[in-house]
């Protein structure tokens, strides 16, 4: 975006920058995300990138902190009910979806991307995402979930935070062996692996085979009904 003078707003910078990772990232992968070809995605010199961000690993962190804000924006469309295990698959479904949007952008999310081009930040911790606000917020839908599955007596009295990170393993598990195409050999892999094992895990927890199939059917339907109206 430009001001009258038909120079480039400042605070506009980043987010463009960001913006042209993002789509250089669906496009090419990682190897096509220098300081040079961001820089000519978004329109600005090479420089704007280096004076907003330092260099390429402060802006791939802050494009997989966008990654996990419009991951916690999706999470926000999934309604409260009275079923917690049926947000919590609908959550399932709307992060498989995300990350086939843009796996290289997923890859990054989650730290499974080889970024060969990438410098090493300084401090270890700047580097988890899994630290990083953006990721707590997308993160803390699940876990407030878990919490009203906890208190719904329909499973056992178990720690949220244990559950939510056990179901988060489980769906990105899924999720990653999926978009590295491990699944091919099945006509419908959500129906037929992720649904069930869903199931599986929620009988697990202490809730009936029934109602926990009811459930994640139901999770289906409310996520089908969200796709929909985007």
């Amino acid at each position: 975006m430009r001001d009258v003078s038909g120079r480039v707003k400042v605070d506009d910078a980043p987010e463009r920058l960001v913006r042209a990772a993002i789509g250089l990232l669906a496009e090419q992968g990682p190897s096509a995300v220098k300081a040079r070809s961001v820089a000519s995605a978004s329109g600005l010199s090479t420089m704007v990138v280096y004076s907003h961000f330092g260099g390429i690993p402060e802006l791939m962190r802050a494009v997989a902190d966008h990654g996990f804000k419009e991951l916690g924006s999706a999470f926000a469309q999934v309604p409260v009910t009275d079923d917690p295990i049926a947000e919590l698959f609908a959550m399932a479904l709307t992060c498989r979806r995300v990350a086939r949007e843009n796996p290289h952008l997923y890859d990054l999310m989650f730290g499974l991307s080889t970024r060969a081009t990438y410098r090493p930040l300084s401090e270890a911790d700047l580097r988890l995402s899994g630290h990083s606000p953006a990721f707590r917020d997308a993160h803390a839908h699940v876990l407030a979930a878990c919490q009203r599955l906890v208190g719904s007596g329909r499973v056992e009295q178990q720690v949220p935070e244990v559950i939510a990170a056990q179901l988060w393993s489980l769906v990105h598990g899924y999720i990653t062996l999926e978009l590295a195409e491990h699944f091919v050999e099945f006509e419908d892999a959500v129906v037929q692996v992720l649904l069930p094992m869903g199931v599986n895990f929620s009988v697990g927890l202490g809730d009936r085979r029934e109602r926990a199939e009811a459930s994640h059917e139901a999770g289906a339907r409310l996520y089908d009904s969200i796709v929909q109206g985007r």
